[in-house]
């Protein structure tokens, strides 16, 4: 009879088959990871003219009960609570308040606007008028 030996390998990856996968995982997040990221900045957009319209609706509502919008000085609080000067506010006009921007910034209101009756608009991430994709300027009129 043969006696055989058997090499026991053992188990485990090699430093070379690890580096394999690494780089693997590496070039799948490379292109997968920017696309992710636009399309969160492109739900934020989304998310913020949904709200717009959703003010722009209380601010309508108000205008209908009052006669006219409230004031920049007002602000948007007078959707939520009623102003010392209004005998026809029938309000709450928003069931859960007035919602910050997806960014978490409050929303910029003036009336009267310079081309509208007001201007309603968040400035996006960077808070700043003017720039482009996720920085870009979300007003109510645009869409």
């Amino acid at each position: 009879m043969k006696m055989r030996t058997h090499c026991r390998r053992h188990g485990g990856f090699t430093l070379l088959e690890l580096l394999v996968v690494l780089l693997i995982v590496a070039l799948l997040a490379g292109f997968v990871g920017p696309k992710l990221f636009d399309k969160v900045s492109r739900a934020k957009t989304q998310t913020a003219q949904g709200q717009l319209k959703l003010i722009a609706d209380a601010l309508d509502q108000y205008r209908l009960d009052t006669g006219r919008y409230p004031s920049t000085e007002q602000g948007l609080a007078a959707l939520v609570s009623k102003p010392a000067d209004q005998a026809t506010w029938r309000g709450p006009y928003l069931a859960k308040g007035v919602p910050n921007d997806p960014w978490d910034k409050p929303y910029t209101y003036q009336a009267p606007g310079t081309t509208h009756d007001y201007e309603l608009l968040t400035l996006g991430a960077d808070g700043k008028a003017g720039g482009s994709g996720e920085d870009a300027d979300v007003d109510f009129w645009q869409f």
